[in-house]
């Protein structure tokens, strides 16, 4: 499989400060891929020079198989961007506002008119072509900027952050329609996130932070890594709990609010026997298998959803880097 996106030794500085510091990336084609890091880790600022907004300061790298500093021009006829916040115009109606995306892309009327009802067709946005977009709510709107980025037939389609915004019930319909999307068009997908349920959907993830890729895989092979379960396990005394588990398994168990915390290889087989054999009432116990967010901390030494109490949080980690 061909590569829709390379890069390689990628940087970018705001002053002295490296957004993206040395960056290696290969999407394959075809594929939906996640940028998945917190906020302040470089993502914005790669998409930025992946869709020649912004020129690379030292690196290089190519999208549709074109450099993207020496031959811009030949990129972005070839992709498609939803950017992180919404530029429609809210005075014209859904129809309009593709219309005017067509025209900036030179189509021809005839092939616009074409590529206009094909877009509001796959969005299911058909029946709301004549209204005008200020009357629609944020997930319709967020339908109509994939729609709008696609009116150009591009080969990639960039977005940044897409749900950002969106309750879980209108994320969940946007994303049905970008795999719909993929499915019947074939198109590369790269978007942004620093939500964890978001990079489930992808066929390959790279975890940025500080500027660089720390690891990229499909997300059944990065939780591979981790290679254990969570066991959370409340007792009527987790104190003397603890000790049994020590002596009697060989288990080390972090006390938290919540129980004890157990990393253990399969727990669906350990957990019975725990209930079994630490001779202490076991009033609640959970299995997760592991995260994104174990892959994130395995990585970096930093959760991607840490609280503000525990060190870093979501926007402060990688902070001073857009």
């Amino acid at each position: 499989m061909t590569d829709a996106i390379r890069a390689e030794a990628l940087y970018a500085y705001y002053g002295t400060t490296p957004a993206v510091n040395g960056l290696d990336l290969a999407v394959p084609a075809g594929s939906t891929f996640g940028f998945l890091g917190p906020n302040g880790a470089g993502k914005t600022t790669t998409i930025s020079m992946l869709t020649t907004l912004l020129r690379p300061t030292a690196g290089r790298a190519e999208v549709a198989g074109f450099d993207v500093a020496e031959r811009p021009a030949e990129v972005r006829r070839r992709i498609g961007i939803v950017f992180q916040e919404s530029t429609l115009d809210l005075e014209l109606t859904a129809a309009e506002n593709l219309r005017f995306q067509a025209d900036l892309c030179g189509l021809p009327r005839q092939r616009a008119r074409a590529a206009i009802a094909a877009m509001l067709d796959l969005m299911e946005l058909s029946q709301r072509s004549r209204v005008p977009v200020r009357q629609f709510s944020t997930g319709l709107r967020r339908r109509l900027e994939i729609a709008r980025g696609l009116i150009g037939s591009p080969r990639v389609l960039f977005l940044d952050e897409p749900t950002t915004g969106l309750d879980a019930q209108t994320r969940a319909a946007v994303w049905d329609h970008l795999d719909r999307l993929r499915r019947e068009q074939g198109i590369t997908l790269f978007f942004t996130t620093h939500q964890l349920e978001e990079a489930e959907h992808c066929d390959q993830v790279a975890i940025v932070d500080r500027g660089r890729v720390v690891t990229q895989g499909t997300p059944a092979e990065l939780k591979s890594v981790i290679g254990s379960d969570l066991v959370v396990l409340r007792t009527e005394d987790d104190a003397r709990a603890a000790d049994a588990l020590a002596e009697r398994f060989g288990l080390a168990a972090e006390p938290t609010p919540d129980g004890l915390l157990l990393r253990v290889s399969d727990g669906a087989t350990l957990v019975p026997r725990l209930c079994t054999g630490l001779g202490l009432t076991v009033r609640a116990v959970s299995i997760a298998p592991p995260s994104l967010d174990d892959v994130f901390l395995h990585h970096t030494g930093a959760a991607i959803r840490e609280s503000q109490a525990g060190g870093h949080t979501l926007d402060t980690i990688g902070e001073g880097l857009r």
